[in-house]
């Protein structure tokens, strides 16, 4: 499960499993008391928006983007939102991290190795 441990540093990633006691985290949020730190092979990553390109708008917090670039290996990313938040684009900034999939009700996006 993802955790927030720094707000401006990337998410660190604890191993939990069904049963295992939680703990409210940053905001609230429950995460996994025991601190098992893995390294996912994949990520799921919510969208507010996404372009043709794989590129997402986040929460605006940055999270993804630094803990996709700080991730070794970097893990497999996949962004789960809504065909309705289809952007012609989210004009991309140098630190942005694509998706390597977008995933809608509507189907699969691949992103192009050479975006």
């Amino acid at each position: 499960m993802p955790v927030v441990i720094d707000k401006k540093g990337p998410l660190e990633y604890r191993a939990w499993r069904p049963g295992e006691p939680l703990v409210d985290g940053v905001w609230n949020i429950p995460v996994p008391e025991k601190r098992e730190i893995v390294t996912p092979a994949i990520v799921l990553a919510p969208l507010v928006g996404f372009d043709d390109a794989c590129y997402r708008l986040g929460y605006g917090g940055g999270y993804f983007d630094r803990t996709l670039a700080a991730l070794s290996p970097r893990a497999f990313a996949i962004g789960i939102g809504f065909e309705a938040q289809h952007l012609a684009t989210i004009y991309p900034q140098p630190f942005d991290v694509p998706m390597d999939l977008i995933v809608t009700e509507a189907g699969i996006r691949k992103r192009n190795a050479n975006s």
